[in-house]
């Protein structure tokens, strides 16, 4: 079959999860996830990993394939996206890249050389201020986001490490740039089309809202505490994401539970908006706002309608 790559990108609450099952559906495809924190087995309700039924009607590659307790990075993450693709292509079915992760989509599509990149002081005096502010660790917070594998490496204290790794994560896709540029230099890997899913900010923070008060609701609480009592120290990046770091301090007794809620969705709105900034950085991304489209089943045959 000709080995085109369709992906699709945006925000977290954008829909991209039933726009991709959708898709999946429609061109006899399977789902790989570009979801920093979807690869970790356990930790499913904070992560909002589809449904046993959702991985039942479609295949899901890359989701439940490490411990939390286990490293895993970028170059990882590239190498098992690189298998499942090889391994549905070669099945004559479809792969759909699905995910908010920038830098691990970045990483699939675009051939990338982090050692190569050079220091940008202007960036650099905006980290160092965000540290003088806030601290070190809301750094190391920002890149366990950005880069999980980074920030697995490098000790929440160490400045220094931490500033150079959100600065390669900011050159490969402009995580905050003023400027939002890429270098388009770099080599495609595949023969890939992105589409991006937006909506309108009041709709989106909604989604946002309502979205945590789903997980609350089923089950957030008991899945944290149970990763804790089974021996997931809040240090480790896994226990650093959104969901997890808040509930957590709520568990641990340090905050209310109200406060852990408002804390989270506060944090997940600062997260789509540092993702947006991330992925408007993309002039090959071809924008859809779900809302205007109407709705997720109209984006489906919309971005079907133009792929084939």
């Amino acid at each position: 079959m000709d080995r085109r790559l369709l992906a699709i990108v945006g925000p977290t609450a954008t829909g991209k999860t039933e726009v991709g099952m959708g898709l999946a559906e429609a061109l006899d495809g399977e789902i790989v996830s570009a979801d920093s924190m979807q690869v970790y087995r356990g930790m499913d309700i904070g992560t909002g990993k589809p449904t046993a039924e959702e991985r039942a009607r479609v295949p899901h590659h890359l989701i439940d394939i490490v411990d939390p307790d286990q490293p895993f990075s970028v170059a990882d993450y590239q190498a098992r996206a690189d298998a499942a693709l090889a391994d549905i292509w070669g099945r004559d079915r479809q792969p759909i890249l699905v995910g908010g992760s920038g830098l691990y989509i970045r990483a699939v599509l675009e051939e990338m050389d982090f050692s190569l990149v050079p220091p940008d002081p202007d960036f650099r005096r905006r980290l160092l201020e965000e540290a003088r502010s806030k601290g070190a660790r809301a750094l190391h917070e920002w890149l366990a986001e950005v880069d999980p594998g980074a920030a697995a490496r490098i000790h929440h204290n160490d400045q220094k490490r931490i500033i150079r790794a959100l600065e390669v994560a900011e050159s490969s896709g402009g995580i905050g740039s003023p400027s939002g540029k890429v270098d388009r230099q770099r080599s495609p890997r595949y023969n890939s089309t992105q589409f991006g899913l937006t909506l309108e900010r009041e709709e989106l923070y909604r989604r946002i809202e309502a979205r945590v008060d789903r997980m609350i609701a089923g089950g957030l609480v008991e899945e944290v505490r149970g990763l804790l009592e089974r021996g997931c120290d809040e240090d480790l990046v896994s226990m650093k994401g959104l969901g997890y770091a808040q509930i957590a301090a709520y568990v641990g007794g340090q905050i209310s539970l109200e406060e852990a809620v408002s804390r989270l969705k506060r944090d997940t709105r600062r997260f789509a908006k540092r993702q947006m900034t991330w992925f408007r950085a993309d002039p090959q991304i071809e924008w859809t706002d779900v809302g205007q489209a109407g709705g997720a089943a109209a984006v489906v045959e919309a971005i079907r309608g133009k792929w084939q």
